[in-house]
């Protein structure tokens, strides 16, 4: 069963005009854990990346930033959905700002509630950041405050129309992010160091 099903349709229904680009990437280990690093593109959008990684058990991961077109201002929309074992989920996603130290929040939405390791609100990570933790029979119960989010940040693309294609614009970020996300030991204690350092930086944040 495809833990993510519904979150991935929902983006496919408020972003119809995402279009496939390329299959960066395709691994499978020793063990039966699978990666896929799937690239694409839309009207307002520069890139989406996703990456899916699984082992037809409990490992379930749906890693996904869209980067909007530069020159509005706009943040990019983060996904880290990871069912990690059968009783252990964390669903998370934000909109996430380009600018270092830039705080983006509207009250629109809830406010972050506490603290996060690898999620730092206000640095880079907004003030509507959702972190909540589950079991995988219970992750769509979160699916209608994803779809609120996510049609918020079409909106704000449907408003602004970003056109820019100025990627220097993320060099921060994407070096953020390698220096802050947990994606790096997880994949090289799965797929080895060297091939998994290779992805990072040629897909995962590759304006870094």
């Amino acid at each position: 069963m495809d833990l993510w099903k519904n979150y991935k349709a929902t983006v496919a229904e408020i972003f119809p005009d995402i279009e496939f680009v390329k299959r960066h990437a395709e691994w499978t280990n020793k063990k039966g854990v699978n990666l896929t690093a799937d690239l694409y593109s839309g009207e307002h959008l520069i890139k989406s990346r996703q990456v899916e990684i699984w082992d037809g058990k409990s490992c379930s991961i749906h890693n996904n930033i869209i980067y909007p077109r530069t020159g509005s201002n706009l943040p990019c929309f983060g996904m880290d959905l990871m069912g990690m074992s059968d009783k252990r989920v964390v669903i998370v996603f934000d909109f996430q700002h380009p600018v270092e130290n830039y705080l983006f929040y509207t009250p629109e939405l809830p406010k972050v509630e506490g603290t996060y390791r690898f999620f730092e609100a206000g640095n880079h990570f907004s003030d509507n950041l959702v972190v909540r933790y589950c079991k995988p029979d219970e992750v769509d119960e979160y699916l209608p405050l994803f779809k609120k989010y996510l049609q918020f940040y079409k909106n704000m693309l449907n408003e602004h129309k970003p056109i820019g294609t100025d990627t220097t614009q993320y060099i921060d970020f994407d070096r953020y992010m390698i220096r802050l996300d947990p994606i790096s030991g997880y994949l090289s204690s799965r797929f080895g160091k060297d091939q998994s350092q290779t992805l990072i930086k040629e897909f995962f944040f590759s304006y870094a």
